[in-house]
């Protein structure tokens, strides 16, 4: 729980330097997190989320950390855009929900895995919370998908994301866990 706190006053703290638009000092919930953090989260998601048994804080926290700060789709969505809803061009952007982290990104001999529950034990990729965390700290290649290059993810910035705390990898794992399943691309 106090990594929560400290976690919560981290995200104030970028809150109050950040935008004087949202105010100096946000409301926060009983463990810290400022209220505005887990709300944009879920409103920012851009697919539907089942809130049934979860802890909506934890899952708009997750979604924030998915779709605001990780870039997460970037890679695991593709296209990541819409035809005619690319920001790149100068289009509104329009996320592409149906195939929404879904893997089928290429990098060369590598292709970006789904990251959606995976029926029937609705998963994200199949992973417990466990071997996710195990995933985002070292980069084990549960699938071992490419084995002559070893047994760790080569694309995926897990060097990076391994810094981030018990409860940043909980909240994503949530909210994972809470967005639909979806099919990679044909």
């Amino acid at each position: 729980m106090l990594s929560i706190v400290l976690l919560g006053g981290l995200y104030f703290a970028g809150a109050m330097i950040g935008s004087a638009q949202e105010g100096w000092q946000q409301p926060a919930d009983s463990t810290g997190l400022p209220n505005n953090v887990w709300k944009r989260g879920l409103a920012i998601s851009p697919v539907s989320v089942n809130l049934n048994g979860r802890d909506k804080r934890m899952v708009g926290l997750g979604s924030y950390i998915v779709n605001a700060r990780a870039g997460c789709a970037d890679c695991h969505t593709n296209p990541l855009f819409l035809s005619g809803g690319d920001p790149f061009r100068g289009q509104t952007a329009q996320v592409n929900v149906v195939h929404f982290l879904a893997g089928g990104r290429l990098f060369g001999p590598f292709t970006s895995r789904n990251i959606t529950p995976e029926p029937p034990s609705n998963m994200p990729a199949g992973l417990t919370l466990d071997q996710f965390i195990q995933v985002m700290r070292t980069g084990k290649d549960f699938d071992n998908l490419h084995p002559q290059m070893g047994p760790l993810l080569q694309v995926m910035p897990w060097p990076i994301y391994q810094n981030m705390t018990d409860d940043d990898l909980r909240a994503i794992y949530e909210y994972l866990s809470a967005i639909p399943h979806a099919d990679g691309t044909p």
